[in-house]
């Protein structure tokens, strides 16, 4: 269901740093919309001919590889969906699909292509952006490497410096994962993460909890990485 927009630019760091007049011109462009959990932004090979920002909620980034899915990511409020697909100009690579009830920002490509056209400074900092963006899926493939416990370790790790909250010492991720969307984040089976985080609850590595996770210890999972 489209709603009214009311941009929250200040929120998207792809966007924040943009000039008032900038923003004025963008924000026509701009439609918000929302998603109920599991509905599909949209699928792999398709057209990139929106780039997309999650404004509320959660969405993963899945790929098919054979008879089994991997989830690339997982994006939070204020982060692109697409982007670089879009910026490319090549069909989107993977599905993005909403992990919760989320309200998703989209731009049209081709009006969002010639307002920056006209506007080199508004142009920089996109760019800017977007390189940012690009060096953490870099930071996301090479996490992908290693044993599965390393993998873990640096899913955990990631995710504890992008959406922890300090508690009591800890960290807690107020993500819910099933087991088999863990299994699918590291590219492992199913019955390889059960085991391993029962052996992880066990050792008081990664607590699992009703709405997310609890690390007790970020140095003991550092102290995992090769």
């Amino acid at each position: 269901m489209a709603i009214a927009p009311v941009i929250p630019f200040n929120t998207i760091p792809l966007l924040a740093g943009i000039r008032p007049a900038d923003r004025g011109a963008l924000e026509p462009l701009c439609l918000m919309r929302r998603y109920e959990k599991g509905e599909t932004i949209f699928h792999e090979a398709e057209p990139a001919e929106r780039i997309h920002f999650v404004v509320a909620g959660r969405v993963k980034i899945v790929k098919a590889t054979g008879a089994r899915e991997i989830i690339l990511e997982i994006l939070g409020p204020g982060e692109p969906v697409g982007a670089v697909a879009v910026f490319e100009r090549r069909a989107f690579p993977a599905t993005a699909v909403v992990m919760e009830d989320s309200t998703i920002l989209s731009i049209p490509e081709r009006e969002f292509f010639q307002l920056l056209e006209s506007r080199p400074e508004m142009t920089r900092h996109v760019l800017g952006g977007l390189t940012m963006r690009l060096m953490m899926m870099n930071k996301r493939l090479a996490d992908m490497t290693g044993s599965v416990e390393v993998r873990a370790a640096r899913l955990f790790i990631t995710l504890s410096e992008r959406m922890g909250i300090p508690r009591e010492g800890e960290s807690f991720i107020p993500l819910a994962l099933s087991r088999q969307e863990l299994a699918d984040l590291l590219g492992t089976t199913l019955e390889t993460t059960i085991r391993l985080m029962s052996r992880w609850q066990k050792e008081n590595l990664v607590l699992t909890e009703r709405d997310g996770f609890t690390v007790p210890s970020v140095q003991a999972l550092r102290a995992l990485e090769p």
